[in-house]
């Protein structure tokens, strides 16, 4: 299934994107004092940054805010 994903969201975005993409996943992380690594944190924080792309700001700067956002929300709920 995972490997299907990927397939897809390549086949939807051009390669700077993707790339785009990429870099603000690992920013976003960085901001993770844990879990950073964690897979459902990675794909939630993805997922995010994935829909900021499908709504049409494929900027480093509006993914990178996309995927910090999610990762706030993360440790808001581990906060709380």
């Amino acid at each position: 299934m995972v490997g299907k994903e990927t397939t897809v969201i390549t086949e939807r975005f051009d390669s700077r994107t993707l790339a785009n993409m990429e870099v603000a996943l690992e920013r976003a992380c960085k901001i993770l004092l844990i879990g950073a690594e964690e897979h459902r944190v990675r794909r939630h924080i993805a997922g995010k940054i994935v829909e900021c792309a499908e709504r049409g700001d494929k900027t480093l700067g509006g993914l990178t805010s996309a995927g910090r956002v999610a990762a706030s929300e993360l440790c808001s709920m581990h906060g709380a």
